[in-house]
C-alpha cells in the first residue's frame, strides 16, 4: 500500500526544535534503506513530504506516531494508486 503524508511542524522556533530534527533524519535512514521509505521531499520553509509502501494500516500508523515523535507536526495521509492507468480504464467505461 502506497501513502504520501506531508508534515506542517507546529509553529515553533526552529533553533527550540533542532535536536529533534536531527533525529528525524535519523529515523528516516533505514526506512530509505529498506525502501519503506520511496521518495522525501522537503518543504519550502517547513516540513516533508514522505512516499511509504507499507503493507497495511497499522505499520503507517506506527511510522507516523514515530514521526510525529522526532518532529510534531500535524500529518496528512493521500493514498495513492500504483498504476496511474486504473484511472484512465474507469474514465473510459464510462
Amino acid at each position: 500500500m502506497k501513502f504520501m503524508v506531508m508534515s506542517n511542524p507546529r509553529p515553533e522556533r526552529p533553533s527550540d526544535v533542532r535536536g529533534r530534527q536531527t533525529s528525524f533524519w535519523d529515523w528516516l535512514e533505514p526506512l530509505k534503506a529498506n525502501r519503506t521509505v520511496e521518495a522525501v521531499y522537503v518543504k519550502t520553509g517547513r516540513g516533508a513530504i514522505l512516499v511509504f509502501e507499507v503493507d497495511d494500516h497499522e505499520t503507517l500508523h506506527r511510522l507516523m506516531t514515530e514521526w510525529a515523535d522526532c518532529v510534531p507536526a500535524e500529518l496528512t495521509v493521500y493514498p495513492l494508486l500504483d498504476d496511474p492507468a486504473h484511472q484512465e480504464k474507469i474514465a473510459r467505461k464510462g
